[in-house]
Parts: structure tokens; sequence; C-alpha cells
């Protein structure tokens, strides 16, 4: 591993690489009555208690709306090449269809304008875990016409930023969607319903993909993708029912997106899902699916041993996915495992060979207790660790031949973590929520030395 020695890990990145950091729009922004924007399912799910943790909202959050300005001044003084950001649906079209909200699109003209003056590449990702409020009324992404909405919404946003945005995610993790969102209920809107009854959730999410894709390429010379969060996954145990329950999760976790997009079906493990309801498929649906991309969006944390639950009563996922791989842990629990990083890279390199477009490491990161010194330091050891252990995996898989066109540090500022509220801090950024004073972590002069090394090494300057 190479913690102290930034420059060699650097060398083995090639040029043009994506250096960056990556926020949502709901997590950060604040803002949620000002200019124009309207109800989105988070505002009207957190009104509902017990919803969160410590009881907090996203009103305020890290107040990105107002102070976008000073964070993309810390953005160019870490040397960053791109910031990966969430535009608010809510926000530029309050009830999910109709004219655009003027002011909206303004905030996001002046930040993207913003970033390019300071020679950074703005990054959008169109849809992250949040929607207006209004289309949940009427089905959310239960409900097809939720896919046209999404791509009419997307050639709105092109057709005002494609002039200057090069690259552009539609949907960040439609799986997380459908299962936290619509599974498990701990995401807005909270819905419990059975994997397979929610099935539905995610065919409308690749196709909305699908026609966001055509719609931002008829506005914009752009690299177009999607993420998906990947994580490698072993049986709990050698019986049959465990074999089953994590092929399921497998498929779910790792493949429904990309072989849907790329062979233009659905992994045939999900066949035996229990209750699969795969009557929202119409003849058609997979060529607006299969739309080509341009590159594909990954976020790591940490792998699986998943097994049949241990109660099938009331069982609305038909496994048990637990987080596995030993200490050191973050504070979410999860264990710190840079290795199956590796492990996802090399499966999908071998599942979908040639197909497979260049990737990027859309979040990468982990939640850490914040050590502050008597004299205002920030010292994060272990989070220098993990990021160092995470890029030496990369680094490992380029000179493997897998192609790897950037890499997104979740996060970039402290902020509010849906349903746990303010109780983790994934930030590189400080933030004290009361004063909303921004403070350097160590992990963020580590990652700006990392990538003034990388420039040096291949341009010859920093």
């Amino acid at each position: 591993m190479t913690v102290d020695n930034p420059a060699a890990l650097g060398a083995a990145f090639p040029r043009n690489f994506l250096w960056g950091v990556a926020t949502a729009a709901y997590q950060v922004e604040g803002a949620l009555d000002e200019d124009g924007r309207g109800e989105s399912i988070w505002d009207r799910f957190l009104r509902e208690p017990g919803r969160v943790v410590d009881g907090s909202d996203g009103s305020i959050a890290a107040n990105h709306y107002h102070r976008w300005r000073e964070d993309i001044d810390l953005m160019a003084a870490l040397a960053l090449g791109a910031y990966r950001f969430s535009v608010s649906w809510s926000r530029i079209q309050p009830a999910g269809r109709g004219p655009a909200n003027e002011a909206g699109l303004a905030f996001y003209d002046r930040l993207v304008d913003g970033l390019l003056e300071r020679g950074i590449d703005p990054v959008i990702t169109l849809l992250h875990s949040d929607m207006p409020a209004a289309l949940q009324d009427a089905g959310g992404w239960l409900a097809r016409d939720t896919s046209s909405h999404f791509g009419a919404f997307a050639e709105l946003v092109a057709r005002r930023l494609g002039d200057r945005v090069r690259n552009w995610f539609t949907v960040a993790e439609p799986y997380t969607v459908m299962r936290h969102s619509h599974v498990i209920g701990d995401h807005a809107p909270g819905l419990k319903m059975p994997t397979g009854a929610a099935l539905p959730v995610i065919h409308h999410l690749l196709l909305g993909h699908g026609l966001a894709t055509t719609a931002i390429r008829a506005q914009a010379q752009a690299r177009i993708g999607l993420t998906n969060h990947s994580s490698p996954t072993r049986p709990a145990s050698t019986a049959a029912a465990d074999v089953a329950a994590n092929a399921w999760f497998d498929a779910l976790r790792n493949y429904i997106v990309t072989d849907a997009i790329l062979f233009g079906r659905y992994p045939e493990e999900l066949e035996s899902l229990p209750g699969a309801d795969w009557s929202q498929c119409r003849a058609g649906d997979f060529d607006i699916i299969k739309t080509p991309i341009d590159w594909l969006g990954l976020t790591y944390f940490h792998p699986f041993a998943t097994g049949a639950p241990k109660s099938t009563e009331a069982a609305l996922e038909p496994f048990e996915a637990v987080a596995t791989g030993g200490v050191p842990q973050t504070t979410m629990g999860w264990p710190i495992v840079p290795s199956g990083l590796g492990e996802v890279l090399t499966a999908l390199r071998h599942r979908y060979g040639d197909r497979l477009p260049p990737l990027v490491i859309t979040e990468n990161g982990c939640s850490l207790p914040d050590d502050i010194t008597e004299d205002g330091r920030i010292d994060d050891p272990v989070r220098i660790g993990y990021l160092a252990g995470h890029l030496n995996v990369l680094a490992e898989a380029l000179r493997a031949g897998i192609r790897i066109d950037g890499y997104f540090i979740w996060s970039f500022l402290d902020h509010f973590e849906w349903d746990l509220g303010y109780t983790t801090r994934w930030g590189i950024v400080h933030v004290d929520f009361p004063t909303q004073r921004r403070t350097f972590k160590s992990s963020a002069h580590w990652y700006r030395r990392l990538i003034e090394d990388w420039r040096t090494s291949r341009y010859g300057s920093s």
C-alpha cells in the first residue's frame, strides 16, 4: 500500500483519468422551500415520525445551495478534476412534468459555469434516490408513465446544460432504489413489498434510463451511462437454500442492471425468484433499455455473505444478506475490504467481455468518526488507508487491462445520510453543521497530493 507515497500510487493511473468527489442533491443542498422547488418524496417521508434515527431532515444539510461558491473553491484548492453531483428533479420540475422552474435551472447553470471556470468537469447524475412527490402520488416507479416523465426531464436538463456538460449518469443505483425504497422501506417513499412484486420498479427505472440516454444524446456531445451498487457475495453456507438465496441476491445486486443494458435481458437466475412479476415487460422495451452507453459507474463499499432468511414468515426478501469481511469496520458497521472491489471488476470483465464499457468508480469511501485535535485539525488516517487500499486495487486492475476512466470519493462533504441523518460522517471535508464551517480533513490533503503528483507525472507540471 502507498499511503505515504501518493506519487507512486498516482503514477499508475493514465492521462485523462478523472479524479473527483461526489455528492447528491438532497443530502447536501438544503433550501427545500426556496426558489420554487416542489415537494419531493424525501420531504414527505421525513415528516413521518421515526423515519430518521436522530429526527433530522435535509432542510439545511450542508447548505450547498447557498455555499456552492465556497464549496467549488475548496474543490479547486484540492486540485480536483471533476465533481459528480445530482440535480434535484423537484427543484427543476416541481411536479415532475410540465414546464421547468427557471430558478431551479438557473442554480445548476451557475454551478456548472463556476466549475468550468475553475477547471473542474461537471458530472451530472439526473436521479439519485429522490423524485417529485407528485409523481409518487401517480404511482412513482411502479407506474410505467414515470419512465416517460423521466425521459422528458432528461431532455429538459440536457437542453439547458448539454452545451457545457460532457459527462452524464442517468440513474444512480437502480437496485438500491428498488430495494431500500420499495422492499425494505427505510428510504423514501417507504414502501414495503416482496422483492418479486417490486421488480416493476427496476424495469421502469431502466426504461427511463434508456429514454433519458437518447434524450441527452440528442442535445449534447457527451459520455452517458448509469451507476450500479456492486458487491461480491458468497453463500452463507453450502446448504442448497443458502446457495439459491445467494444466487438471487447476486443477480439483483450485481447483474440485473448490466445484463439488461448489455445483453438485452434479465439474469436467468431470477427466473426462479419467488413471486417474480415480469408482467411490466413489453415488446420493444429491451430495445430502449439497451440503448448503448459510453461508460458504467460503480459504487463499491463491501462484500456480503448471503443465505436464506431465518424465518420465511412475512419475509419481504427471499435472502438475508450480511456485510462480511472482517475488520476494521466503518461507523456503518461495514468491513473495509479493498480486495472486494477487485472481485467486482474481474467478475464484470468475465461476464461481459468486449461488451463491457469503460468503468468509473462513482462512489467509494467510508463513514468514520472525526478526530479533531486541539488545534482544530481533523486527522482521519483510517480513511486515508481506505482510499489508498482501494486505489491500489484499481491500479492492479488497470495493469490487468481493465479500462477505468475515473474515481470519485464518496463524499466531498459531510452530509445528511438518509435514514441515519447526521450520525455518520463521510466527507473528506468536515462540516460543522451548526455553523456550516468547512475544514479539510487529512484525507483531503492526501488526495490533493495524490492528484498533484499524478498530474506532474502525466503532464509535466502541477
